[in-house]
């Protein structure tokens, strides 16, 4: 019945001369998502792109609503020609079978060309339906059914439903970021939010065979696949660096409660290499303050003082509840709870320090090769396609 699916974007709107970059790129993402799904034309007018359904809207529909960002909402729509009986004949289609007892019109009138304003065109349609199905009555507050009308240049769009969806800006539209991605459930809900602000996410991950196993290297590169239809080009490298020589070292040092911190310190500096080669402009970590010992102000503090480049932190006033509700919906929880552990969780010392300084984590590294083991690290760095799961040379 419906011919034509309505997309709708937000923010994309505001972005002056900007904006047709952003259109395109999420034309370019729409057209990904849909990969494998029939569907016919895809055009843009101004506000809003139509994407032909070959008769079959719901499963695009699901696609769009659940995987692109920058779209805010979504409507199976009939297109009719500009003259009364036939915008009249597509409200009959719509309302035909439509449970409720009560309906409004709401339309809108772009094409000021139309002979009939927008109040003539509500009561022409109201006084139709109301003598086609005689159980309807008029409830302009809050009515069962709101039938919506688009008068256009290029014909009268009709519907009735509207389907919310994820909003933001589409993903690449914002620069690439790198993403510290552990096997917990912080990490790939912090990776989900930074693609909805249009980050391009590509993931790293430290991996300390024999310490951990290969099922949580696995667990990972599957939390990196259940991302990739979020990111830009619905795909997602996700980067494997072997961080067993820098465990071993900090397992040596005379200040076991900094641990931790010099951990996380280490994968800044990694993480900013990577950064710079990849020509990603920011670091994304899943931290939430106070969660834990790495992530109270000082902490944080003493750890950030290793590099020079933004650190994302989308997570950071959220409590546990709220991330984990997140981590649900995009169905990252299941995978993140299993039980393998990753670094982060085999070496934590039973008095991680809770408020280290910079001096004290200088003169902890002071015992320790620090140039030599990230330099190490790095060379053991290889990527992967988390959606394919293979290696990228």
């Amino acid at each position: 019945m419906y011919p034509l699916l309505l997309v709708r974007y937000g923010e994309i709107s505001l972005k002056g001369r900007n904006r047709k970059s952003f259109e395109d790129l999420l034309m370019r993402n729409i057209k990904t998502t849909l990969r494998g799904t029939p569907y016919g034309k895809i055009r843009k007018t101004f506000g809003r792109i139509y994407i032909e359904t070959n008769g079959s809207w719901e499963e695009i529909a699901r696609r769009l609503q659940q995987h692109v960002f920058g779209i805010v909402s979504i409507s199976p729509v009939l297109r009719r020609e500009l003259e009364l009986g036939s915008i009249q004949e597509g409200a009959r289609l719509i309302l035909e079978g439509l449970p409720g007892q009560t309906f409004k019109v709401e339309t809108r009138r772009p094409n000021k060309k139309f002979p009939l304003t927008t109040p003539e065109i509500n009561n022409a349609l109201g006084g139709f339906i109301l003598r086609s199905f005689p159980h309807l009555s008029v409830d302009v507050h809050n009515p069962d059914i709101t039938l919506h009308v688009e008068i256009r240049q290029e014909g009268a769009f009709l519907y009735s439903q509207v389907i919310p969806c994820l909003g933001g800006l589409p993903a690449g539209s914002s620069g690439k970021g790198i993403l510290l991605l552990s096997g917990g459930i912080d990490s790939p809900v912090a990776g989900y939010l930074s693609m909805k602000r249009g980050v391009a996410v590509e993931g790293l991950h430290f991996y300390s065979y024999p310490f951990t196993t290969e099922r949580s290297k696995e667990k990972v590169i599957e939390l990196g696949r259940l991302l990739s239809p979020y990111n830009a080009h619905g795909s997602f490298k996700l980067w494997i660096c072997h961080f067993t020589e820098i465990q071993k070292a900090l397992q040596t040092i005379s200040y076991p409660e900094l641990s931790i911190t010099l951990m996380r310190r280490f994968m800044l500096r990694i993480g900013t290499e990577l950064a710079n080669r990849e020509k990603a402009y920011a670091l994304i970590t899943g931290d939430s303050l106070g969660q834990v010992a790495s992530q109270t102000m000082e902490s944080i503090y003493t750890i950030n003082s290793v590099t020079n480049i933004p650190i994302y932190r989308p997570l950071i006033g959220m409590d546990k509840q709220e991330i984990i509700d997140i981590s649900q919906k995009i169905e990252t929880y299941e995978t993140s709870i299993l039980p393998y552990d990753d670094c982060c969780t085999v070496f934590v010392p039973k008095n991680p320090a809770t408020r280290p300084t910079i001096e004290q984590a200088l003169e902890a590294e002071g015992e320790l090769d620090v140039a030599g083991l990230v330099e190490e690290a790095l060379s053991k760095t290889h990527c992967i396609d988390a959606s394919t799961s293979q290696e990228i040379i």
